[in-house]
């Protein structure tokens, strides 16, 4: 299964590298997995509504383009449904078995996704109702995607 993570913003905190790194290499034994930082917008200190949308936009189409055909979308997003970690095992082999070419998980940047990427997506996403930063998102998605492929296992790793 190919899984492709983009996500808005470069990891730069060593914690979230090494955290990050640790759980892509385990997932080589699942699936072949790309991760594609996309720039995140400048915006001021205080943007207004228009510039943040402005922004969001750019970073949607960038994200966008970059699509692969015939790949799923899942975006991370507040407003999206919370999955427990063996329903999310249950989205990852629903998608297998449609035979699709990959799947695809959108992580937005301080602001989020842009609406016209949570509308092409197949699934949203919520990971809770807390907030947390997006590059601690990134770690968070990939320790789920990883504990999904070993519930599908049925390893004791998601005990």
């Amino acid at each position: 299964m190919n899984i492709h993570i983009f996500c808005v913003g470069k990891l730069k905190e060593p914690f979230y590298l090494q955290a990050a790194a640790e759980y892509a290499k385990r997932l080589g034994a699942f699936c072949t997995l790309k991760i594609t930082e996309l720039p995140e917008q400048r915006l001021p200190a205080d943007p207004s509504p228009a510039q943040i949308e402005a922004a969001l936009d750019r970073e949607g189409e960038a994200l966008l383009s970059k699509l692969p055909p015939r790949t799923g979308l899942i975006a991370l997003c507040v407003e999206g449904e919370k999955y427990t970690s063996p329903q999310v095992a249950g989205l990852l082999e629903q998608w297998e078995r449609r035979g699709e070419a990959g799947l695809a998980f959108a992580i937005g940047g301080s602001f989020g996704l842009h609406e016209r990427v949570k509308q092409a997506a197949w699934v949203r996403l919520s990971m809770s109702d807390m907030t947390f930063p997006h590059h601690l998102a990134r770690v968070m998605l990939l320790e789920q995607i990883y504990r999904a492929f070993q519930i599908r296992r049925g390893s004791p790793y998601h005990k």
